[in-house]
């Protein structure tokens, strides 16, 4: 891998609206270009909109869904990658050869090559397959990235077989912070009146977003992707409503040893942009643990326990 300037984005898409939603992807990569960006990461659904598609039935998430490559909004993002050299990764449903519906993540690079996530953990919809693969892939770039979608991230066996298939960046979309978590330990909703008055109070607002609803809940675990594995890694998220939630934002960019190199705590729409440092790799702490390993003792993790239950009942207790 060599030295890369990469950016990662937060923003309040609107439900449904793809014409919008992309409107607003290519007013940042035009914003990334200006500034030298080669690599540049979306959050989760974004192009869709996420956390309504929970209330929408088959008919209608079939109607927000696109063939990829092939669609309008896959090839929006491929003709934004050529025109800025820019590789673009951004959400959406896709919707497969045999039918099945995905929540998937694209990243359209400018050779005209593009790479394709599918969550392995869904649960925003019942209509919704499961991935069934990991997605690590090479870039005109010179460096290998690796996709992890929002709930891929929370499964500690995920991130370490995209750091084993050789992932230096991964890139972690996410809709996530305010979500009424049955855990008692776990993020709870945002208060809707502290976001309303932002503008008035923006600390108190501040403080709601980078608590435990949101940042802090993030710093618990987030960096023990990067570090543990030896990856840089590009945290994008929503922020502001998305549908009965509020969603906190804190786009940032972690280095191999999970330290921040930016962050964003803005309420609101924002871009953070970072220079990623290749000579950190090879002696992160995370890489050399890599070469400790002693897979002859790890056959308890590839077989299942009986306690294993589907992604929708572990994330609702249902």
């Amino acid at each position: 891998m060599r030295d890369i300037r990469v950016a990662t984005v937060q923003f309040q898409h609107a439900p449904g609206d793809k014409v919008y939603n992309l409107r607003r992807i290519r007013d940042f990569v035009t914003e990334a270009a200006a500034r030298g960006v080669e690599i540049i990461a979306f959050s989760e659904m974004c192009i869709t909109g996420y956390w309504h598609v929970r209330k929408l039935s088959r008919e209608e998430v079939e109607g927000l869904a696109e063939p990829v490559p092939a669609g309008p909004s896959a090839q929006i993002l491929l003709s934004l990658s050529r025109e800025h050299g820019m590789s673009i990764g951004a959400g959406l449903i896709e919707r497969a050869e045999d039918g099945k519906l995905y929540n998937a993540y694209m990243v359209a690079m400018p050779d005209g090559t593009w790479a394709l996530h599918r969550k392995l953990h869904v649960f925003v919809s019942r209509y919704l397959s499961e991935g069934d693969s990991y997605t690590v892939f090479d870039t005109p770039h010179g460096c290998r990235l690796g996709v992890l979608i929002c709930y891929d991230n929370n499964i500690v066996e995920n991130a370490r077989a995209t750091a084993l298939l050789g992932a230096e960046i991964l890139i972690a979309p996410h809709q996530t912070g305010g979500c009424n978590s049955v855990s008692p330990g776990g993020m709870k909703p945002v208060d809707p009146a502290l976001w309303a008055r932002r503008s008035e109070d923006p600390a108190a607002c501040e403080a709601e977003l980078c608590g435990p609803k949101g940042r802090g809940w993030l710093m618990r675990w987030l960096p023990s992707r990067a570090h543990d594995n030896g990856m840089f890694l590009l945290f994008s998220n929503g922020v502001g409503p998305d549908d009965d939630e509020i969603r906190t934002g804190n786009a940032m960019v972690l280095d191999p040893y999970g330290e921040i190199l930016a962050e964003t705590r803005k309420s609101g729409d924002d871009m953070v942009v970072a220079d990623l440092d290749a000579s950190l790799l090879p002696l992160s702490s995370g890489r050399r643990w890599l070469r400790a390993r002693r897979p002859e003792l790890y056959e308890s993790l590839i077989h299942r326990t009986g306690q294993e239950e589907e992604t929708r009942k572990v994330r609702f207790g249902e």
